[in-house]
């Protein structure tokens, strides 16, 4: 399985040379500039590992290796030091990075270093495909959260598809996670250690379109001066996400189900066909079978991708994660804003329970954002139910489940913070369907 070294130093001479000895001795290399465009690389299921020099402009590789920890802590990362910053990098491996080296290095140091992370990093991630496949618990319940009954099944088919080569169609409303289950479809693949393309349909130049996907060769439109790849076959080996798919022009998608069904793309200006070893992702928030019935999005196309479909659920039909999930976000927050984690009362979450988020888990998190930096939440929602029974049982469940939550499971905590005696507290349990144990990160404590 092929990996990848990102390398990130400010220094473009020491940058290009280091790639060069880098890509010489047979390793792939992706280089950055700067610790910001380094991050955008990194991903829980990245085969690889991370140089980053310690002195930079703007983020410096010491906080580039903190970012990356919240991402994944067991990404490696290599720091590359001036004889200074010695004490600072021992810190740093205290802290958890993997190893330094010290300027000037010959490229047989870095090469050693190199070998044992990439190696380490190797095992890693094969011990989480296995467990991913076992079913057991992996870095996929950090990615999609969640105790509920619908995201425990989402968790199993991605487990389940995977691995296996079957395109993949995944619907949901806006903000549920569509491009983070293409990923987690990606890493938990044979092709983990190729290129994962995403394509954003609606955004393509229309212009430019079929060029953009299929490439093109010199001269085939006014401007075509040299011969280039388009991205359908820059994915090859890999995985192409076609995102909102609903959103592709007409006389488009009569090429792509061509090439789903062969898996050849020609490019333009050419008659030679090419042979494109890739699999198809495809994510949507409209209906497509509502599309089909309008004319909108070819029948064929449809049925083509529907072979094996993951439906996301939206936030208000999984309300009693929204406690858990909004906790988890907050950890995240703190992290990303390098502030202390701050409590949220119970009364708070049982309120963020009842509303409906239209935007899902993207706005739970900008509220999550919003109150580790001090600002007041935005009014929510009413609950979606008109009936008063239904919007009370509602309120009830959401603040139990939210005391829950805020008492860690410990549930004399729970019964005392909320005045009713255990027995009641159990009855309503049961009632509503709760299970603490679905509703922390752990067991809590016995009561």
């Amino acid at each position: 399985m092929n990996q990848c070294i990102l390398l990130v130093d400010d220094d473009e001479a020491m940058r290009r040379s280091t790639r060069q000895a880098l890509e010489l001795a047979g390793h792939e290399v992706r280089s950055f500039a700067s610790a910001e465009e380094a991050l955008g690389a990194v991903s829980p299921g990245l085969n690889g590992v991370l140089v980053t020099d310690i002195r930079m402009p703007g983020m410096d590789g010491m906080t580039l290796m903190e970012r990356v920890r919240t991402i994944d802590g067991d990404l490696p990362v290599i720091l590359i030091t001036g004889h200074a910053d010695v004490s600072l990098a021992v810190t740093a491996m205290r802290r958890g990075a993997y190893d330094f080296i010290e300027k000037p290095f010959a490229m047989q140091a870095l090469a050693v270093v190199l070998r044992r992370a990439l190696d380490h990093r190797a095992l890693v991630v094969e011990n989480r495909r296995l467990r991913a496949v076992a079913g057991q618990r992996d870095d996929l319940e950090a990615r999609l959260p969640g105790r509920s009954a619908a995201m425990i099944d989402l968790r199993r088919l991605i487990r389940t598809l995977g691995p296996s080569e079957t395109d993949v169609l995944i619907t949901g409303p806006t903000g549920t996670g569509k491009e983070v289950v293409a990923r987690a479809l990606h890493d938990l693949s044979g092709r983990a250690s190729k290129p994962f393309v995403a394509i954003n349909c609606a955004a393509l130049p229309a212009a430019l379109i079929e060029s953009e996907l299929f490439g093109h060769e010199a001269g085939a439109f006014p401007g075509a001066m040299r011969p280039r790849f388009g991205r359908f076959e820059h994915a090859r080996g890999g995985t192409i996400l076609l995102d909102e798919i609903g959103s592709m022009p007409i006389d488009l998608q009569a090429k792509l189900l061509r090439v789903l069904q062969d898996r050849v793309i020609t490019r333009l200006g050419s008659n030679d066909p090419v042979a494109l070893d890739v699999r198809f992702l495809a994510t949507s928030k409209a209906d497509l079978a509502a599309a089909v019935a309008e004319g909108t999005f070819r029948a064929d196309l449809f049925y083509r991708l529907n072979v094996a479909t993951l439906r996301l659920p939206a936030l208000a039909d999984r309300r009693e994660d929204v406690p858990f999930l909004f906790l988890n976000l907050m950890r995240e927050a703190a992290a990303r804003q390098g502030v202390e984690d701050r409590p949220v009362d119970p009364d708070v979450l049982a309120a963020l329970s009842a509303r409906d988020w239209p935007g899902n888990v993207r706005e739970l998190r900008n509220a999550a954002d919003r109150l580790i930096l001090g600002l007041p939440l935005e009014e929510g929602a009413a609950a979606t139910s008109a009936r008063l029974a239904d919007r009370v049982a509602q309120y009830e469940r959401s603040v139990i489940a939210g005391a829950i939550a805020a008492h860690g499971g410990r549930l004399r905590s729970v019964y005392e913070k909320l005045g009713i005696s255990r027995k009641t507290l159990y009855e309503k349990m049961q009632k509503h369907g709760l299970d603490r144990r679905l509703l922390i990160d752990g067991e809590g404590e016995e009561d």
